[in-house]
């Protein structure tokens, strides 16, 4: 007799949760109580873990957090410079997501190059919809680019990532908008496809860029130096890198995005074969030999993390 389980991949846990949990009626109130921080997320989460519940009543649920890799994190990278009070009072600080998509792709380059993932320094670029970038050092999260949530780091599709903090103010007073006004903004209606003007879709703008489209141009070329300069950063946190990784939906795709990137850090011995690069969702080294920092593309496989989790902990 097979017994159904069912693993969630959930988003925000806060301070409250830091590792993968079975689902129990406090696991849902802990998602509610920071939706205010993953509002695109937790509240679809929710609404995952309610239709299993009334589907298959009483079948073992296992929730996998998106922050729980970076729990490693020390205190004086995740701690924000703003009144302490607001980090006691409300665990305002960084937390970082996509944790299931960058500890896969750390493992399974351990297994490809055969070492203890402990003698390893890794940047893990995890680029889609949604992006982050992670510091890798002996198997842990040292340092990720999302924040206190998944609005934080690079530019992504739809999202604006990092921002100076008076921007925010400064259009909600000449525009006059409201708090949800300013969130729905920064969620839905920024990123690398409002400075293109086109649709949300990373394939569409590339293309335009390729071909001559100026703002397409300027947005894709602006992805690529926040990724690149995030990467440079990570090599002042783990005092070098021995490798980068690409996974998502760009990360694996977009073979000229990658180059750009990559060219980009030839300052740290960053050498890319442009041939081998001509490859998609396939799990290839593509950096040249005499390269001082070997580059990856890994396709995640995030499902398969929450799998073994959710056997893990049912067993």
């Amino acid at each position: 007799m097979k017994l159904m389980l069912f693993g969630h991949r959930l988003v925000h846990g806060g301070e409250k949760i830091a590792e993968s949990v079975v689902i129990d009626d406090n696991v849902i109130d802990v998602l509610k109580e920071y939706s205010d921080l993953a509002p695109l997320h937790n509240p679809a989460c929710i609404l995952g873990i309610e239709a299993c519940k009334n589907v298959m009543p009483n079948k073992p649920m296992v929730g996998v957090f998106d922050t729980a890799f970076h729990q490693t994190i020390s205190k004086e990278k995740y701690i924000y410079p703003i009144p302490y009070e607001y980090y006691k009072k409300y665990s305002v600080r960084k937390y970082g997501f996509h944790g299931t998509s960058h500890m896969f792709v750390s493992k399974r380059l351990a297994e490809i190059e055969n070492k203890p993932i402990e003698e390893m320094k890794i940047v893990t670029c995890h680029l889609g919809q949604g992006s982050s970038i992670c510091a890798i050092k002996e198997g842990k999260s040292v340092d990720t680019s999302m924040g206190l949530t998944p609005l934080g780091g690079i530019p992504m599709v739809t999202r604006s990532g990092d921002l100076d903090p008076s921007i925010i103010l400064y259009l909600m007073k000449k525009e006059k908008l409201s708090v949800e006004e300013m969130e729905n903004i920064l969620n839905k209606r920024s990123g690398i496809q409002a400075i293109s003007g086109l649709a949300p879709d990373f394939r569409e703008i590339e293309t335009a860029s390729k071909q001559g489209e100026e703002r397409a141009k300027l947005a894709i070329d602006n992805f690529e130096y926040a990724v690149a300069s995030y990467i440079a950063k990570y090599a002042v946190a783990m005092n070098g890198v021995d490798y980068i990784v690409f996974t998502g939906g760009v990360g694996e795709n977009q073979i000229n995005i990658r180059k750009e990137i990559c060219d980009k850090l030839e300052f740290m011995g960053v050498k890319i074969d442009a041939d081998i690069n001509q490859i998609r969702s396939e799990e290839k080294l593509i950096s040249k030999p005499d390269s001082k920092v070997k580059v990856y593309v890994i396709p995640t496989n995030e499902e398969l993390m929450i799998a073994k989790e959710t056997e893990r902990l049912t067993k």
